[in-house]
């Protein structure tokens, strides 16, 4: 951390990425960003560059906007500048790589987030974008090294918790993954990301009635979102209940949408554990629009 979200979804809504994991974040890892290329930069004045030097912090202060404005191409080539001006430091890079991450640009975004590390083996920032982008390449097994170090340093982070969790349920260690969302719940009552997550992985492991209580009064409450239900839908089926199932789904789907639906999610029940288990995970970073995610973010 949307339901099937993403347990990479909720994920979405936590902030984390959002919620939701396999069916699930990433945490988690987070949504889809328009990059936009405007090609002019913003250090210019009247299309001529100013004549005063621009400092480290300046070009950090103007990327931070250009990134949060959107504009991801112009973001990256300051943090580049900085990182130009002070190659010592962590920052720039894991900057760089965060924004690389929105634009989809995973591969790249591991490379800037191992040059941070390089400089600070232990940047926060970097750990947690590293083991995010690991989420979202599919590699779980290698989020959890950095995602660890990261847990070291901030035991009480429901994120790196959420995180965490996230890449344990995709190694297939729910229980584990469940001990973290719950640990998350407890520093942090009632965030959406951990329980969307907790409901996903709680399914995962067969526990259909505790995922349904747990998920419930988020998808159907007034702020429920139509991935959140669809992910409650998925849950009833693999638990036997189609009527109920079919009920929830025809809240955001019409008729024979929901049947098709259902008919579809019926089969899963079919499938030997692992091979369901990999169904609800594809489902649900489907329906949550992240490959990681908050199931993120993240």
């Amino acid at each position: 951390m949307r339901a099937a979200t993403n347990i990479l979804t909720a994920g979405c809504r936590t902030g984390l990425a959002a919620p939701v994991l396999l069916a699930l974040a990433v945490l988690v890892l987070a949504g889809c960003a328009t990059v936009q290329r405007r090609g002019f930069d913003p250090l210019a004045v009247d299309g001529r560059l100013a004549a005063a030097p621009v400092s480290y912090e300046a070009l950090m202060r103007i990327g931070a906007t250009a990134r949060g404005g959107g504009d991801f191409d112009t973001a990256v080539g300051l943090y580049r500048r900085a990182a130009a001006l002070n190659s010592a430091l962590a920052a720039p890079f894991a900057a760089a790589g965060d924004t690389l991450v929105e634009m989809g640009q995973i591969n790249e975004a591991i490379v800037d987030y191992h040059a941070a590390l390089t400089r600070e083996p232990r940047d926060p920032a970097a750990l947690r974008g590293l083991g995010r982008a690991y989420l979202r390449t599919g590699k779980p097994e290698l989020a959890l090294e950095p995602l660890g170090l990261a847990y070291d340093q901030a035991p009480d982070d429901p994120k790196i918790l959420q995180l965490i969790g996230v890449a344990e349920d995709f190694v297939e260690r729910h229980a584990a993954a469940q001990a973290r969302y719950r640990s998350g719940l407890e520093l942090l009552p009632g965030d959406l990301g951990l329980s969307v997550n907790l409901a996903l992985s709680l399914a995962l492991s067969g526990q259909y009635g505790e995922a349904v209580a747990v998920l419930s009064p988020i998808a159907l409450g007034p702020g429920g979102t139509p991935s959140e239900r669809q992910t409650l839908v998925l849950i009833h089926m693999l638990q036997g209940d189609a009527a109920t199932a079919e009920r929830i789904a025809r809240l955001d789907l019409d008729p024979q949408s929901a049947q098709r639906q259902l008919a579809y999610l019926d089969t899963l029940r079919l499938l030997s554990p692992d091979a369901r288990s990999r169904a609800i995970r594809s489902i649900s970073t489907n329906v949550s629009g992240n490959a990681a995610g908050p199931r993120p973010p993240i």
